[in-house]
Order: C-alpha cells, then sequence, then structure tokens
C-alpha cells in the first residue's frame, strides 16, 4: 500500500536530518570519536524511513529501512550474537526490498540480454567472494555469511534488473559496504579507517535505493495524475 505524500517541509527537515547525521557519523568515525557514532548511526535509518514515508513511500520500503536501523544498532556491539542479529535484521530488509522490487519494479527497465549478463556477473562475483572468504571466516559464520551473502545479492540483481541505474548502484555499493564487514571478519587486510568506508557505502546505498523506489513510483504516478487532469478538463 502507498502512503500519501506529506507536508513538504517536514519532507525536507528530515532529508536534512538525515544528511547532518550522516555527516556526523562519518566524521566521527574518520577521527575516531566512538561516542558520536553510537548517537549518530541508530538516527539515520529512522531519519530516512520517515523521510521516505512523507514521501508517500509502501510500507515495505519503510520496512526494510527500519530493518535496517535493527542491524545497525545490534552491530554497535562487538559480541557475536549481536553480529548474528544484526545480519539477521539487514537479512529482513532484503527480503523486504526483493518484494517491494517484485512489486513495483518491472523487467521492462533493462533488457533481457543485459539483464542476464548482469545476473550472472552478480552470480560469478558471489561465488568468487564466498570462496575465498570460506577458508579465513570463523567456522560458525561461515554458513550464515554464506545466505546472507546470497541474499544480499539477490536483492542487488534485483534492483538494477527491476528499477533501474539508480537503485543498481545502491544495490551495488551496499555490496561493497558488507564485503568490507566480510573481509572484517575473515581478518583481511583493511584500508585505513575500514568503518569510515563501511559506513559510507551503506548510507549511500540506503539512500540510493529510496531514491530508485520513490522514483520508480513518480513514474507510475505520473499517468494517472496526467490521466485525471485530462478527465475533470474534458466538458
Amino acid at each position: 500500500m502507498n502512503r500519501r505524500p506529506g507536508h513538504p517541509a517536514a519532507r525536507r527537515v528530515l532529508l536534512a536530518a538525515f544528511g547532518l547525521a550522516a555527516v556526523v557519523d562519518l566524521l566521527a568515525l574518520a577521527v575516531d570519536y566512538d561516542p558520536a557514532h553510537t548517537v549518530a548511526k541508530p538516527l539515520l535509518m529512522p531519519l530516512l524511513a520517515g523521510y521516505a514515508a512523507l514521501r508517500g513511500a509502501p510500507r515495505l520500503l519503510v520496512a526494510a529501512l527500519l530493518f535496517g536501523w535493527g542491524g545497525d544498532t545490534l552491530l554497535l556491539s562487538d559480541a557475536d550474537p549481536a553480529f548474528l542479529a544484526g545480519m539477521a535484521g539487514f537479512a529482513a530488509g532484503h527480503v523486504c526490498y526483493l518484494a517491494l522490487f517484485r512489486t513495483y519494479g518491472g523487467p521492462h527497465h533493462a533488457p533481457r540480454v543485459r539483464a542476464g549478463l548482469l545476473v550472472g556477473g552478480y552470480a560469478v562475483a558471489l561465488a568468487v567472494t564466498v570462496t575465498l572468504l570460506w577458508p579465513d571466516l570463523p567456522a560458525d559464520l561461515r554458513v550464515p555469511v554464506a545466505g546472507y551473502s546470497a541474499l544480499l545479492t539477490a536483492m542487488a540483481c534485483a534492483a538494477v534488473v527491476r528499477l533501474g541505474l539508480v537503485a543498481g548502484l545502491g544495490g551495488a555499493l551496499f555490496m561493497v559496504s558488507d564485503t568490507l564487514i566480510a573481509t572484517g571478519v575473515a581478518d583481511w587486510p583493511q584500508p585505513p579507517r575500514p568503518d569510515f568506508w563501511i559506513m559510507l557505502t551503506y548510507v549511500v546505498a540506503q539512500f540510493l535505493l529510496v531514491q530508485g523506489v520513490l522514483g520508480t513510483l513518480a513514474e507510475r504516478r505520473a499517468p494517472t495524475a496526467a490521466y485525471r487532469e485530462v478527465r475533470s478538463t474534458t466538458p
């Protein structure tokens, strides 16, 4: 079900608050100031979800973002149970995204041949990544990480095939972010300030997924609005 768009001023306030929280969080990670990160990170997805809701987003999109909020909050803890619970939260968000793309997207956004190539490329990337990571992952995390990676890859494929470039880029960045997390768990070499790059790609990914969904909905609403306008002006 779609919600009616809310007041433009309220939407702008929530979007600005999301941007401010993202900047604070990224700066906190860049200078290694953990208290600010602990405060800012849990604010990100609720603010983005509120913005999306006021833009008339479907409930599935809001749910996906709130599951992401649950994952964000749980991953503030370094405990293994919290990591698995956080992964489960993000997995639930990916299921929401998949259902959302199936309902509101369409294969017309990517020609069949190109869609096949994209899916094949993502499948190869998944297989290579899981194969390389598998020996270095803790034994109790290998199967959960492999299953989660498959779900994430399916979401990223569906984003680009059914919604187009903006959402597709969001899905790809989500894969980059979570791959950085997985390589850290596997104790692979990391870039300087890896948490900064993880959060940067993640925040941009979620924002682009929201924009991709909202843009697709706007395209679908435009013909209906035009038809109503014509009908209202027809004598």
